[in-house]
C-alpha cells in the first residue's frame, strides 16, 4: 500500500496533466453549489444541497475514478454519474446534512448555557460529529467505483477507517489542509476543489482496497502452501 506523501504527488501529477478537466468538473459543480450557498437560507440549503448539489459531486467522483483508472477524461462523464447515482448520493448528502445540523444546533443550545457541563458536552458532540465525517472519506468512492448501496458504503467506510485509523486520518487531514487552502480564495475553490478532492479521494481508496486485496491474496497464499 502506498504511502500517503507518495499519493498527493502521483494526485498533484494527475491533476497537473489534466488541469483543463478538473477545471471543467470543479466549475460546473461550483456553478451549483454558488447560488445555494449564497442566495438561500442556510435551512433551505441544508435540503437543497444533498438533492441537488450532492448527485453533481458524485458525477465529479465519477468521472475522477475513470480518469485515475486511466481513461480519458469527459465532461459527460459528470453528468452521466450525476444521473447515475443521484439517489445514493442524495440519500447520503441528507445525512452528511443531518450531521451538520446537529453539530449547529448542538452549540446553538449549549452555547447559550453556562457551566464547564455544557461545554463538555458541546465538544464532544463536536468530535463524534468530527470522527463521522473522517469515517465517511471512503463511501463516494466505493459508490462510484464499487457501485456500493449506499448504506452499505457508509458502513464499509467506517470498517475500512477502524482498520487504517492513522492512514485515514492523516488523509481526511491532507484534504482539509487543501480546502481550507482553496477555500480562502473563492475562485480557486470554485475552480479546483471538486476535481481535485475527487481524484485524490479515489486514488486514496483505490489503495487502501488494493491493499486489502493484496494482504488477502498473501494470506491464501500461505494457507495454501502450508
Amino acid at each position: 500500500m502506498r504511502s500517503l506523501s507518495q499519493l498527493i504527488v502521483q494526485a498533484g501529477g494527475l491533476v497537473y496533466r489534466e488541469m483543463i478537466a478538473i477545471f471543467l468538473f470543479s466549475a460546473v459543480s461550483s456553478a451549483v453549489l454558488m447560488p445555494l450557498v449564497f442566495l438561500f437560507s442556510a435551512g433551505t440549503a441544508l435540503l437543497l444541497v444533498p438533492v441537488v448539489y450532492a448527485p453533481l459531486l458524485a458525477g465529479v467522483f465519477y468521472a475522477a475514478h475513470r480518469m485515475v483508472a486511466g481513461e480519458r477524461p469527459r465532461l459527460k462523464d459528470v453528468f452521466a454519474g450525476a444521473v447515475r447515482f443521484f439517489i445514493p448520493s442524495a440519500v447520503f448528502g441528507l445525512l452528511c446534512s443531518l450531521f451538520v445540523l446537529i453539530l449547529a444546533s448542538t452549540w446553538w443550545y449549549y452555547g447559550q448555557k453556562d457551566g464547564m457541563l455544557h461545554w463538555a458536552l458541546a465538544i464532544f458532540q463536536t468530535y463524534f460529529v468530527t470522527m463521522f465525517f473522517v469515517s465517511q472519506l471512503y463511501t463516494l468512492p466505493l459508490i462510484v467505483q464499487e457501485n456500493e448501496p449506499v448504506f452499505r458504503a457508509v458502513g464499509r467506510s467506517v470498517k475500512l477507517t477502524v482498520t487504517h485509523p492513522g492512514y485515514t486520518i492523516g488523509a481526511f487531514l491532507q484534504l482539509l489542509c487543501v480546502t481550507v487552502l482553496l477555500g480562502l480564495t473563492v475562485v480557486g475553490f470554485a475552480f479546483l476543489f471538486a476535481g481535485m478532492a475527487a481524484v485524490y479521494s479515489n486514488m486514496v481508496a483505490r489503495n487502501v482496497l488494493a491493499g486489502r486485496e493484496e494482504k488477502a491474496e498473501n494470506q491464501g497464499g500461505k494457507t495454501w502452501g502450508a
